[in-house]
């Protein structure tokens, strides 16, 4: 896809939708949430167990999971009367290689700017 000459990875964009980036965008902008998606990556955790890691409520961290499994982040499953979290890492992935191909994108454009100041000007030669 090329926007105002702006090429992006056809993969990358394919993947998530807008709606979709936001929402990963969204959940991972607070700092409790990142750090309950640290922890479940390294091994699955009941919510009850996440809770007593923060100064909050159970039912606050049943929120903060219920952001991050609206994202795609992470997945819930009832174990008895238990609700185990475990993280997602091709989410992970798919907002990895976005963030990439952002920073890419701005690495063409400074290339780019640094190309149009070199070129001499018409009284320059």
């Amino acid at each position: 896809m090329c926007v105002r000459g702006l090429n992006y990875n056809q993969m990358v964009v394919n993947q998530m939708s807008d709606a979709e980036i936001d929402r990963v965008f969204h959940a991972l902008a607070d700092t409790t949430r990142r750090d309950i998606v640290r922890r479940v990556l390294v091994g699955e955790q009941s919510v009850s167990g996440l809770a007593r890691r923060y100064p909050m409520s159970v039912t606050a961290v049943q929120k903060h999971v219920a952001v991050l499994e609206g994202a795609g982040l992470v997945t819930k499953r009832r174990e008895g009367r238990e609700q185990k979290v475990a993280g997602r890492m091709d989410a992970l992935r798919r907002a990895e290689q976005l963030l990439d191909e952002y920073e890419r994108l701005w690495r063409d454009r400074i290339d780019r700017i640094g190309d149009v100041l070199a070129e001499p000007t018409d009284g320059e030669q």
